[in-house]
């Protein structure tokens, strides 16, 4: 700013200069005239440096979307210099950005940079970050006090509309993060059933608690091996892996391991090796081989509930698990899990006020009529802008979409796993990310990772998006 300001004042001085000249050779003696021609020429050199000065500046404030700030994270301090790997921007290059301030479907990083976010803190932010509504009632609430340790009504109300709205639950335990909630529900199935086996399948990220922190075989079931430094053998050894859409493979596990498996756990709309949906007999299929084998049917919730509809992905495919794990959308962007049944837990925060009043006010935006409708339309613009960008630059690249949630690969497709998703070409999708930040676009900074669209989104924020993604995947 302080270049283009100084450029502006040399323009106005050399302009001037270049006038006072010119008025002073109407009034001047032959051998003045002789000496104004340099001095006219030092100012229309002037203006040629400012104008080269101004349009340096146009480009320079082009390359600051390049440009990080020293207030970078700092690895020193933490791990990667991040809380959460992801965000190090070890799978797409470069140095993270870091974020200031959200607003609806926008947000700010320390450099005063602009985004269109399809993030949305990963999947909370549904109804756009920062809402009014949901700022006024916290605001409200804190005057209260943020935290109780002790029971309080609000922890009721949300309680009574999860369960109304989610066909599995008939009751609730409020946690603070899916990691907590999925931990909860995998000893609720081995209490109930008095089996120790799951069957978890590859690709989905049920969080970081050891049992599930399982690396598949490659395309055949095969005993848990440890995926994470620090998870002992015998942590994994009775989690059960198979390719995600694979039938066959699961009827072979309860084959082989007949009256062992307690639970299969499934995302089912895998949101973290990128987008990919179940085939339409894969959830009918899981659910007949739980039912004839006593065996009890998870859904991990935490990312599709409340997103793909009010009533989740169970409501969305017409299928009843036993049990359900939420979080994300219920705490309104606060930290929050949640697990149906009756089994020990305690946690200092749990149903904490602030995450409830989230919670309530977001549910209460999204029950009203014709918002997920809102969000098939905008997602399905986004998507399909993007894909027919992509096949029109000549690449390889496939995607799809529910709801307010999608993702795209490269590559041809189609994608129904895990291994099918390690083929495409993450290289290209680093550069496609790298190009989009430049443009101000914000998605998730790994190929394995799903978008998220809110009620906050325009058509104008779609048509900008497709438009930088028409031109970035030109130039890939």
């Amino acid at each position: 700013m302080l270049q283009l300001k100084n450029c502006l004042l040399i323009k106005k001085w050399s302009l001037s200069l270049s006038l006072s000249l010119s008025l002073s050779h109407t009034h001047t003696h032959t051998h003045t005239q002789t000496n104004l021609f340099p001095l006219s020429l030092f100012g229309f050199s002037l203006l040629i440096i400012c104008c080269s000065c101004l349009s340096l500046n146009q480009k320079d404030k082009k390359r600051n979307r390049k440009a990080r700030s020293s207030k970078s994270p700092r690895s020193e301090l933490m791990p990667g210099g991040v809380n959460s790997p992801v965000r190090a921007f070890k799978s797409v290059g470069g140095q993270p950005i870091v974020i200031d301030s959200v607003k609806g479907s926008h947000m700010w990083d320390i450099d005063g940079n602009e985004y269109i976010d399809y993030v949305g803190s990963w999947g909370p932010a549904i109804i756009g970050h920062a809402d009014d509504e949901v700022l006024k009632a916290l605001a409200e609430r804190m005057k209260k006090g943020t935290s109780f340790g002790a029971p309080c009504l609000l922890e009721n109300v949300l309680a009574e509309m999860v369960i109304s709205a989610v066909p599995s639950i008939e009751m609730v335990r409020f946690v603070n993060s899916g990691t907590e909630a999925c931990m909860g529900v995998l000893r609720l199935a081995r209490a109930f059933t008095g089996r120790q086996k799951i069957i978890k399948f590859e690709g989905c990220y049920h969080g970081h608690a050891d049992p599930f922190l399982v690396k598949a075989g490659s395309g055949v079931a095969t005993l848990g091996l440890p995926d994470s430094p620090g998870v002992p053998k015998a942590a994994t050894y009775d989690t059960l892996t198979s390719p995600y859409n694979g039938i066959q493979t699961v009827t072979s596990l309860f084959e082989e391991h007949k009256g062992e498996i307690a639970a299969i756990i499934l995302e089912p709309v895998v949101g973290n090796s990128g987008f990919i949906t179940p085939t339409v007999d894969f959830l009918n299929a899981s659910a007949r081989s739980q039912k004839g084998n006593d065996t009890l049917l998870i859904f991990d919730e935490v990312m599709t509930g409340f997103r793909l509809s009010y009533g989740g992905a169970q409501e969305y495919f017409g299928i009843t698990p036993d049990l359900t794990t939420l979080g994300k959308i219920i705490g309104g962007g606060l930290p929050v899990g949640a697990y149906a049944g009756p089994m020990y837990q305690a946690g200092t925060l749990s149903g904490n006020p602030l995450a409830m009043t989230a919670g309530i006010h977001t549910l209460k935006r999204l029950k009203q009529a014709g918002n997920y409708e809102y969000l098939d339309k905008i997602t399905s613009e986004l998507i399909n802008g993007i894909l027919e960008a992509g096949k029109n630059a000549g690449h390889a690249i496939c995607g799809g979409y529910i709801s307010g949630m999608f993702g795209f690969f490269f590559t041809e497709g189609p994608v129904y796993n895990f291994d099918d998703a390690k083929k495409c070409d993450t290289a290209k999708f680093a550069k496609f990310y790298r190009g989009m930040l430049e443009e101000g676009v914000y998605f998730a900074p790994s190929q394995f990772e799903a978008g998220f669209t809110s009620l906050a989104h325009s058509s104008e924020d779609i048509q900008r998006t497709i438009a930088a993604a028409d031109k970035v995947l030109r130039q890939l």
